[in-house]
């Protein structure tokens, strides 16, 4: 995969593609090509470049085909290459995952792709079993899975709860949503919050967290699409950070236990 991430990032073309999203996430292909010198054909071709690297995600609403920056391969290079050997000189690497996790990844959308070693079945139990989900995630969920069942969150010795809470969507190994969670005091007092931030994010509408699923040989392509902020959400600022750090834990917890990782 870093193959094809460096070949991607080789070509001019394909970097002002990404500074294009970079400036505004979640375009169409006609949005897309409207705004650069380029054809539509060549704009289709590099496009499918960067998706078959990853660094770049589609997401349909409607009928419209969205497309996304995604972090996740920068971030791979990084703590493969920069982190392993101290490279602080490199700049490039440094630089596009500073990008990639830019505030503003997708005006309001926060859509992250990742390929993990297992199949849909063992990744759906990762992402639904709380024997599973307290030790990667630190949080469990107690709830049946069945739509428009509540879910109560339990982080440590708190629990959450609270009207729309609920399980939005539940499609076995393929797509799972629920409504993200409620902020309360208790909650806020166990992970730090201060008391303006506490205020701020409990007035905040619950956003909508979507997992899909989607089988790639040996591995699946876990895309996370999480929606629903307002304009200047405090919510939107940190799960931006907290997503790209789970999601990784969610890889190497996955792709490091027997029970779940392989296909056999």
């Amino acid at each position: 995969m870093d193959d094809e991430v460096f070949r991607a990032l080789a070509d001019p073309s394909r970097r002002q593609l990404l500074d294009t999203l970079n400036a505004h996430n979640g375009q169409t292909l006609r949005e897309l090509c409207a705004g650069l010198d380029m054809a539509r054909q060549s704009v289709s071709k590099h496009l499918a470049v960067l998706e078959s690297a990853n660094l770049v995600t589609t997401v349909w609403h409607g009928r419209e085909k969205l497309h996304y920056l995604n972090a996740e391969p920068i971030n791979a290079i990084a703590d493969r290459w920069i982190n392993q050997y101290d490279r602080r000189r490199v700049q490039l690497f440094a630089d596009l995952k500073t990008v990639l996790e830019a505030e503003n990844m997708s005006e309001n959308d926060f859509v992250y792709t990742t390929y993990i070693r297992t199949t849909p079945e063992r990744l759906w139990q990762a992402l639904t079993d709380p024997k599973f989900t307290e030790q990667y995630w630190g949080e469990r969920f107690e709830t049946d899975w069945k739509v428009g069942s509540e879910m109560i969150w339990h982080h440590g010795d708190v629990a959450m709860a609270g009207p729309g809470q609920v399980v939005l969507e539940h499609d076995p190994y393929r797509r799972l949503a629920f409504a993200w969670h409620h902020i309360t005091p208790d909650f806020a007092k166990a992970v730090g919050m201060d008391d303006e931030l506490f205020e701020k994010t409990s007035r905040e509408p619950l956003s909508r967290a979507t997992f899909e699923l989607e089988p790639v040989g040996d591995q699946v392509k876990l895309t996370v699409v999480h929606s629903g902020f307002e304009p200047g959400s405090a919510i939107r600022e940190m799960v931006s950070e907290g997503w790209v750090q789970l999601l990784s834990d969610l890889k190497s917890f996955v792709e490091s236990t027997p029970e779940l990782a392989g296909t056999k």
